[in-house]
């Protein structure tokens, strides 16, 4: 019986490891993640319709999209649901210009990424991307988090995204603006000294105009009677003239 060769346990070896080698450069490398799609997000999970078509309009979402790929900062999102829009009074969104579709859009948008730990400790009021005087009083305790706008408040706990550059986090409510409500102040009213001194100007007048009026009329007669004493007079000297 014929002994095996000492050499064919290391041939093999060296050729299982040649094969894992060579198997090793055929398989193809794992696709690199693609560039992160702000409103792919919000489109995939399927219940912001709305504020996509609001993103779309105001062309705030391209806006995000393009900063995403060079901001240091970061960008945090409130994303209202469809049921926030939907609870709204009728003609709340529809009701504004051009320029507050904007500023709705970007109130919603805090222009630094903030984790959901990191919005328990910001100072207020946060700014926003609709400008220096749009702010949002953002509180934590316990791990919850509420964001008010003044006007409406909601609770924060549902992050659709949250690797940095950017967060989004789900809003069950559409924060409004407090600037878009507040009320204008009325003309101011006369006061009733202003009423009663305009009321006397105005008897005034009428009383003067009245008491002109006979005084104009009384004139009118003396000037008639002197008109036709004068004629007499004249007549009479003519006659005399004559007679002589």
């Amino acid at each position: 019986m014929a002994s095996s060769s000492p050499l064919s346990p290391i041939l093999l070896s060296l050729f299982l490891v040649f094969i894992c080698g060579v198997s090793a450069q055929t398989a193809p490398a794992p696709a690199p993640s693609g560039p992160l799609n702000f409103t792919g997000i919000l489109d995939k999970n399927g219940q912001y319709t709305y504020f996509l078509q609001l993103l779309a309009q105001t062309q705030v979402g391209s806006q995000v999209q393009t900063q995403l790929k060079t901001t240091t900062e970061g960008f945090t999102v409130f994303a209202p649901t469809d049921n926030a829009f939907n609870n709204l009074k009728p003609g709340t969104v529809n009701n504004l210009d051009p320029q507050q579709k904007v500023q709705l859009v970007l109130y919603h948008v805090i222009p630094k990424y903030y984790s959901l730990n990191d919005l328990q400790f910001v100072s207020n009021p946060v700014r926003t991307q609709a400008g220096q005087d749009f702010g949002l009083n953002v509180t934590g305790l316990n791990n919850q988090v509420n964001v008010s706008s003044g006007v409406v408040e909601t609770q924060i706990n549902n992050a659709l995204y949250q690797k940095k550059p950017l967060a989004i986090y789900q809003a069950d409510k559409v924060l409004l603006p407090e600037e878009f409500f507040e009320a204008k102040s009325p003309a101011a009213a006369p006061s009733p000294a202003t009423k009663k001194s305009s009321t006397g100007s105005k008897s005034n007048s009428r009383a003067s105009a009245t008491a002109d009026e006979p005084a104009s009329a009384d004139n009118s007669g003396s000037t008639g009677r002197n008109m036709g004493l004068g004629f007499v007079v004249g007549l009479a000297l003519a006659c005399m003239g004559f007679l002589s």
